[in-house]
């Protein structure tokens, strides 16, 4: 009986010590990204500026927990003001009602890299696939303990309700329905 209890609690400390650590974002280092056809000819690259997350990770096993985070959606910035308005307006995000779109992880599989979840723009909510990466754990100059990872994944947007577009006289829409997202994102251990 001793024994079996000597070995419960050395399991007990092994446990504890591969927990999850949480961290914080380094929106500095970080962006929230994505690509979207236009006319069918080329490709306008657009980022979300203001964001934040709940992040819990294992360095030791280089597994999520949790990652859960909120993207302000009038926060869209494609470089050009008159698009970004419009993108804020009924005919896509409608921003006054739908201030943010929402990613709540459900599943991380470590030897896929696969990242399953839940996302919810303009009230919608689908489930999805991010392919994840992890591009390194490092200590920074002042000692604290940094990881970096990438996130990507690809939507239709008309699933989320984004269904505005217009027909070109030549053929082909305005809007491509395909949306390539792409996550670099840096975060700080608590």
């Amino acid at each position: 009986m001793k024994f079996l209890l000597s070995l419960l609690l050395a399991l007990g400390v092994i446990a504890s010590s591969a927990a999850a650590k949480e961290y914080i974002l380094d929106t500095s280092h970080s962006s929230v990204g994505f690509k979207v056809k236009h006319m069918m000819i080329s490709t306008v690259n657009g980022t979300f500026d203001s964001y934040e997350a709940d992040i819990a990770f294992d360095p030791e096993s280089k597994k999520f927990t949790t990652l859960n985070a909120k993207i302000k959606a009038d926060s869209i910035n494609t470089a050009n003001q008159k698009r970004d308005d419009h993108l804020r307006s009924a005919d896509f995000f409608e921003v006054a009602k739908h201030p943010t779109i929402d990613f709540a992880m459900s599943s991380y599989d470590r030897a896929t890299g696969v990242m399953k979840g839940n996302l919810s723009i303009r009230g919608t909510t689908r489930p999805v696939e991010l392919q994840t990466t992890i591009n390194g754990i490092i200590k920074d100059m002042q000692g604290n303990e940094r990881v970096g990872f990438t996130l990507e994944g690809t939507i239709d947007r008309k699933d989320f309700g984004l269904t505005w577009n217009k027909a070109l006289e030549t053929g082909g829409i305005v809007v491509g329905d395909e949306v390539k997202m792409s996550i670099e994102i840096q975060m700080i251990e608590l």
